[in-house]
């Protein structure tokens, strides 16, 4: 049964984090889209199904994260299966299946180095002929290259374990960003004239390095707010040992709990520390919030 009623142009990848290398295959896409009148699809693993198929250090966003960033794309459609659901599909199945009868394909885009079928035993080459036999046409997008690294999400992974938030950013072509819930903590920071809101990062998923970060807050109406965002873990309140974002939004006051904000992390500031005091943590976030 397709999914969609007019011809599509395809986007093929995990785009764990929708860095400069997937945005160079999905903006193919919508320029398939702007001449041919295809329909902008993005066929995207889901991201918290992919941890369990490679070794890796986490996931750069959770699904939920991602679709958003690939609508702003411009993509405007995302199609992502369970990935156990087609795992174990050869390739030629995948292409007729999936691609052809499913998302009435007509233009596929990819990188060079994308492989798909049972234990990725297919690549572009393979994409080629399927597409000669099923009516479509491949698209195969170069590689991203900045000062001599090639655009990658493993690169973005070490970039943001390392606390290397603008060259993350820079790569990610947007600065990283965290969506989520704001859920409740130990309402500690009122106490001492900085209250947070508090963000929880979801299992499995890549953490940014623990400490201080300038941030920008925004709501769903489109305000923006200066913040200041620490990233470790929380001892005092139950999270059930997931790390959490805490942010403190410069010149708002309100009640956010069970809202869904999004922080965007600018520049590291500084890692983790402890304080003798109260005053003395008090006295560090100000220099922070003035740094």
């Amino acid at each position: 049964m397709r999914e969609y009623t007019r011809p599509a142009a395809v986007a093929l990848g995990v785009f764990d984090g929708v860095h400069l290398g997937h945005r160079a295959v999905l903006n193919a896409v919508c320029e398939l889209y702007r001449k041919k009148g295809r329909l902008a699809c993005a066929l995207a693993f889901r991201t918290e199904d992919m941890i369990s198929v490679k070794s890796s250090s986490g996931y750069v966003y959770p699904s939920a994260v991602r679709r958003r960033i690939l609508y702003q794309a411009g993509i405007q459609h995302v199609y992502a299966p369970v990935f156990s659901d087609i795992r174990s599909m050869d390739g030629r199945t995948f292409a007729e299946e999936i691609l052809y009868q499913k998302l009435y394909a007509k233009d596929v885009c990819c990188g060079k180095n994308f492989r798909f079928g049972k234990n990725a035993s297919c690549d572009i080459h393979d994409l080629e002929q399927f597409g000669k036999w099923f009516g479509f046409r491949v698209h195969v997008i170069d590689d991203v290259i900045i000062d001599e690294i090639k655009i990658s999400s493993t690169e973005i992974r070490s970039l943001l374990q390392n606390g290397e938030i603008e060259k993350a950013n820079q790569y990610l072509g947007q600065p990283y960003q965290i969506w989520q819930e704001v859920t409740h903590g130990a309402q500690l920071g009122r106490t001492i004239g900085f209250p947070t809101i508090n963000q929880l990062f979801c299992e499995n998923q890549l953490v940014p390095k623990f400490g201080v970060y300038a941030s920008e807050t925004e709501f769903s109406n489109g305000q923006k707010f200066k913040s200041l965002t620490n990233i470790g873990m929380k001892p005092t309140v139950n999270y059930q040992g997931l790390p959490l974002a805490e942010t403190y939004i410069e010149d708002f006051s309100g009640d956010l709990y069970g809202k869904f904000l999004t922080v965007r992390l600018l520049r590291f500031i500084r890692p983790e520390m402890k304080f003798a005091s109260v005053k003395a943590l008090t006295e560090q976030m100000t220099k922070d919030l003035q740094s």
